[in-house]
């Protein structure tokens, strides 16, 4: 099976991952895939934000190291992008962002349902406690909906990272799923499967199948991408996520360059 482009994929430049882009487009080659993206965690307004993203100093030598690896596999298309957080208030950050260099797309992530809690960090997982999941899968979604509707993005990435520690609510949380991706839909942006969520505690694909079955319902359009952290993990699952893809009827997957989708057969 002809696997889709990865466009989720991390470098050490956030501080958290190993393997240079030339080693994980490597391993793409080996893979046979025959596109790649880079989207690592861009840099926030203030370099203290947290530790776990690019510096603003680093962004140009993200982008020549993205180059390097263009240089180094020109049989595989590699692809710039960036995986940007939304918070409320940065959205002029993020068009900064956006004017520094050509890039392909930017992924729009939410971690951080205020500006002091990243809801995913295993070192703030105490933080759940005490706290009603549904009131926290709330705020998630809000926050995730207000960034499709910011017109900042091409991709919404793991859109349900709420469940990485596996706690869900009790209530039905359908409302909240079809108010983002309405949201998504209008917008014209992409929904990534995310295919980390099977190496959480979650152990399922990022969205979940009643998420991914909803989009196919409203026809929004859909890529895939594996938050690569090593050259092992690109495209890991991928096959997975290509089953779970069609199960929901979806027959297209979308790529992007110079942040104009197009869409491709899978």
């Amino acid at each position: 099976m002809s696997l889709p482009a990865d466009y989720h994929t991390h470098t050490p430049l956030c501080r958290h991952a190993t393997g240079e882009p030339t080693e994980l487009a490597a391993q793409a080659v080996r893979l046979r895939l025959k596109e790649l993206g880079f989207s690592d965690h861009a840099p926030m307004p203030r370099d203290d934000f947290d530790d776990w993203r690019m510096r603003a100093a680093d962004l140009d030598q993200y982008v020549a190291r993205v180059e390097h690896a263009r240089h180094d596999h020109p049989n595989l298309v590699i692809k710039l992008g960036l995986e940007v957080d939304y918070l409320p208030g940065c959205e002029d950050w993020i068009r900064d962002l956006a004017n520094r260099h050509p890039w392909d797309y930017f992924i729009g992530s939410v971690h951080y349902v205020s500006e002091s809690w990243a809801i995913d960090n295993p070192a703030e997982i105490a933080k759940w406690k005490g706290r009603e999941p549904m009131e926290v899968w709330t705020a998630y979604f809000e926050r995730l909906t207000l960034a499709a509707e910011s017109g900042l993005f091409d991709i919404i990435g793991h859109a349900d990272l709420c469940k990485k520690f596996a706690i869900f609510p009790q209530q039905d949380c359908t409302p909240l799923f079809t108010r983002f991706l309405q949201a998504v839909k209008r917008r014209g942006v992409a929904v990534e499967l995310n295919t980390a969520g099977l190496r959480k505690d979650c152990r399922e694909i990022y969205p979940s199948p009643r998420i991914v079955h909803l989009a196919a319902q409203l026809g929004v359009p859909i890529c895939f991408g594996s938050d690569a952290h090593a050259p092992n993990e690109v495209g890991l699952n991928f096959a997975e996520a290509v089953q779970l893809a069609r199960s929901a009827g979806y027959t297209h997957y979308s790529c992007f360059t110079k942040r104009q989708r197009e869409d491709v057969k899978l």
